[in-house]
């Protein structure tokens, strides 16, 4: 332990700057702390730059369950399925692999589904108010999600999932193909069955979002520091030293937002989190945002559509290889693949590739307050739903440091 510095009071240090991070740091300055937001990149440009921009109060189903475990055998071993573990990863991966199994047993998936209806309430008003606030209202559009299915049967095979929603109190309505064509006409007959869920929205240009947040931070006196922050250390005289490409420094408290890298910072603590980066894959086209007007779930394909400000994206699928592997060329061609089946008018149409980390918890439910350490406080694992639950779990971290900053 160092006890070299004492740190100042109520400066606190907010590690990664994505949504989460970004939604964090600002929510803190707004109630008065120093705040200090890091990241090794620019704010924004890693996992919430690539997401499918999709609030999904809806999304209450964990990823493990039941149905999901008799389907993952064969989706594993197959490079092209929407769930992908390459062998050679499978050692470093058991042990979540294990967690992810034991929650996938139906008195945990109930339990995780109702503390997930808790997590997201309210997270399209939080947005709207926040979009409000920094100045990007135009880009939260409210028109619900589609979620589409090739057949009756289909949706019959998903009667869990509307079943866990329904009891939850969630509004959704079935539609056949009329009803889907009069909501999104270019969609084509191929989904002739479709659920409409009208309280979720969507955000038409995640980056550009975190940078409006982060922009509202500094405007209110927050600070932006770009560092690489490598390990955590407590001080005997209280607070928090970090060791970073910068060198070191010290804060009072730290919160720790690194998405699927907060799991290596949180150990140099002592802290352990069984996070897995599920790496994620999207497909810009430079235009086509016209052809759909909300999110959209191909259920069969396991893939977001979404009308981004820059052009249609589709994304989504799930592969578990570690923070280092290269991105996998495949996985993208084989959405882009897909959108240009479902749209002809994409033919010709430029695009560009990407690669994301999800920090995804086995159960799917994030870990946000306090580590149990003082001062150190964690908003890691939000897997799919980091948009979803940013601007709420900024509430609950301010909550979490007022109530330590107050006992002490």
């Amino acid at each position: 332990m160092s006890d070299s510095v004492v740190p100042p009071v109520a400066r606190v240090g907010v590690i990664g700057a994505g949504v989460v991070g970004a939604c964090i740091a600002y929510a803190l300055r707004k109630r008065g702390f120093d705040v200090v937001l890091m990241d090794k990149g620019e704010p924004g440009e890693g996992c919430s730059f690539g997401n499918l921009g999709a609030i999904s109060m809806s999304s209450i189903v964990p990823l493990a369950t039941p149905s999901v475990l008799k389907s993952a055998p064969s989706m594993l071993s197959d490079p092209n399925s929407p769930l992908f573990l390459p062998l050679r990863y499978l050692p470093k991966a058991a042990p979540w692999l294990a967690r992810f199994v034991m929650s996938a047993r139906p008195s945990v998936v109930a339990r995780n589904s109702a503390a997930l209806v808790k997590l997201h309430a309210g997270a399209v008003q939080a947005h709207a108010e926040l979009t409000r606030e920094v100045g990007v209202p135009e880009l939260l559009v409210h028109r619900g999600q589609l979620h589409l299915y090739p057949s009756k049967a289909a949706l019959q095979g998903d009667a869990t999932s509307w079943n866990l929603r329904r009891q939850h109190g969630l509004s959704f309505k079935e539609l056949d193909a009329a009803g889907i064509a009069e909501m999104e006409p270019r969609m084509g007959s191929r989904y002739p069955v479709g659920i409409f869920l009208s309280d979720d929205a969507t955000i038409l240009n995640p980056l550009r979002y975190v940078q409006a947040i982060v922009a509202a931070f500094v405007s209110a006196g927050g600070q932006v520091c770009k560092r690489d922050v490598r390990s955590l250390e407590g001080s005997e005289g209280g607070g928090w030293i970090i060791q970073s490409d910068n060198g070191t420094e010290v804060f009072s408290h730290l919160v720790v937002a690194a998405g699927a890298w907060s799991k290596q910072l949180l150990q140099s603590a002592g802290v352990h989190v069984p996070l897995e980066s599920q790496r994620g894959y999207h497909v810009q086209f430079e235009g086509g945002s016209s052809l759909i007007s909300r999110s959209i779930l191909l259920t069969d394909k396991k893939v977001f559509l979404a009308p981004m400000e820059g052009g249609l994206r589709i994304g989504g699928t799930v592969e578990i290889a570690g923070l280092q592997s290269p991105p996998n060329t495949r996985r993208a061609l084989i959405l882009e693949g897909m959108a240009r089946d479902l749209f002809p008018e994409l033919e010709g149409v430029p695009t560009t590739h990407w690669m994301g980390h999800r920090p995804c918890m086995p159960d799917s439910i994030p870990k946000i307050g306090s580590s149990g350490l003082p001062g150190l406080h964690m908003a890691v694992g939000h897997g799919h739903l980091g948009l979803t639950d940013s601007a709420l779990s900024a509430n609950k971290i301010v909550d979490s440091l007022l109530k330590e900053v107050h006992a002490s």
